[in-house]
């Protein structure tokens, strides 16, 4: 929709956190709301960083403008504040800044996203941080295992994930696939055991995606230590609950994830400091004034920049549904869409939402595509490097893209099409 939803008296909307769901947010809310509310976001820092692009770095990938200045992607009509809130009080209807500057809100989103927790398991940031233990969900960690990669002469790989929910679930899996690619380039791959630790039962955490990503493991000849929940690390040994043990000569962990510590102060967050809202509304099972959005809420789908979009367009018009007085009409089905790197300059694509696992087929249009769902093609790989632009350019100036925000089931097929087909073409 473009047009603008009119409000009887003035207001403000304050937006916690300005990175990818926060700044989709205040771009799109600013073209929607009438110019007599007042839109606001806070955030810490003026360093927007694309965080798909440190997936790459490792591999000798370009660190160049993964990090720009959040003001360059901040609409002109909207306050961008950098300070650090100390908590809200929704009583009160405020957000406290930790200079004593107090912002009144009538309408509060928190998007401060999600943050990998490495002093959470014990061992993790002890003497082996960035020596033998490595992270890339931050630009220097992936930084140091890009060096720690050009030394590396073959021994044990690990690539482990600590728990979920994660910042984009599949990159894990990228890692691996990219890392065997990387090895068998270099002439390293003999030499080197590739191993995968999982606290799920498979590769993923849907019936038919995870089958075919634990085949391509297989293929690839990369262990899978399913069931695997980290107790501690011991020096260079994964150690579990259950006392199994993964040794490991150079370790490439994806840490716990958990929400801002301001949300946890201000008393609503869960046990990870992720708010609970309702999954189709975004609204705060707490407070109907709040509402979180992005990486910081806790929906149960993927923690990715396409849940981010997707219900950002939801968020906006049921904001503006509440602004004019009318009850929220919209309601966000969980809709998530990702490409899977896999080595060889090819890519899967995911397409998925709360009731449909991710399926094969075409996207966006049925038989031509031109991307493919659940299968290894080089558009889709062009399609991922070729999203850094859209990012920049499309996504966060808040401009609309010709996918809508609810999942199609166009194109895709479904176990009992795949049947069908396979009986005809017998």
């Amino acid at each position: 929709m473009t047009h603008r939803a009119k409000a009887a008296a003035a207001g403000n909307v304050v937006v916690l956190g300005a990175g990818t769901a926060g700044t989709m947010l205040v771009n799109r809310l600013r073209r929607r709301l009438d110019d007599s509310w007042t839109i606001s976001v806070v955030d810490r820092d003026d360093a927007h960083a694309y965080q798909p692009g440190f997936l790459f770095v490792p591999f000798g990938g370009p660190t160049d403008a993964l990090v720009r200045s959040r003001h360059a992607f901040v609409h002109d009509g909207v306050e961008l504040m950098l300070d650090e809130v100390d908590r809200v009080d929704p009583a009160a209807r405020q957000v406290l800044l930790t200079g004593g500057r107090a912002l009144p809100y009538d309408y509060l989103v928190v998007a401060t996203g999600s943050t990998p927790r490495p002093d959470a398991t014990p061992g993790m940031l002890g003497p082996q941080w960035r020596r033998t233990i490595f992270d890339f969900y931050t630009l220097e960690g992936a930084k140091a295992l890009a060096e720690a990669l050009k030394k590396f002469r073959g021994g044990r790989l690990v690539v482990h994930v600590t728990d979920l929910p994660i910042k984009c679930p599949v990159a894990p899996l990228e890692f691996a696939f990219l890392a065997d690619d990387h090895l068998r380039r270099r002439g390293l791959r003999d030499d080197t055991e590739l191993v995968y630790v999982t606290p799920l039962d498979g590769a993923f955490t849907k019936p038919i995606a995870s089958g075919r990503l634990g085949s391509m493991l297989t293929d690839r000849g990369i262990t899978v230590e399913p069931d695997f929940l980290v107790e501690e690390i011991r020096d260079t040994t994964l150690v579990s609950y259950d006392g199994r043990e993964v040794p490991f000569d150079l370790l490439v962990t994806v840490p716990l994830h958990m929400g801002a510590d301001l949300v946890t102060r201000s008393g609503l967050g869960d046990e990870l400091g992720f708010v609970p809202v309702d999954r189709h509304t975004l609204q705060s099972k707490a407070d109907p004034r709040i509402f979180a959005v992005g990486d910081a809420s806790d929906i149960p789908t993927s923690k990715a920049g396409s849940v981010a979009h997707f219900s950002v367009e939801i968020l906006v018009e049921n904001l503006a549904d509440l602004i004019e007085g009318r009850p929220m009409s919209h309601s966000f089905d969980g809709h998530a869409n990702c490409f899977v790197e896999s080595g060889d300059r090819k890519a899967l694509l995911l397409d998925f939402n709360y009731d449909t696992e991710p399926l094969p087929g075409t996207f966006p249009a049925p038989y031509v595509g031109p991307m493919s769902l659940l299968k290894e093609t080089r558009a889709n790989h062009a399609g991922k490097l070729a999203f850094r632009w859209v990012y920049w350019n499309v996504l966060l100036p808040g401009r609309p893209l010709p996918l809508a925000s609810a999942m199609s089931m166009v194109g895709k097929q479904t176990p009992e099409k795949e049947v069908h087909h396979a009986r005809h073409d017998s």
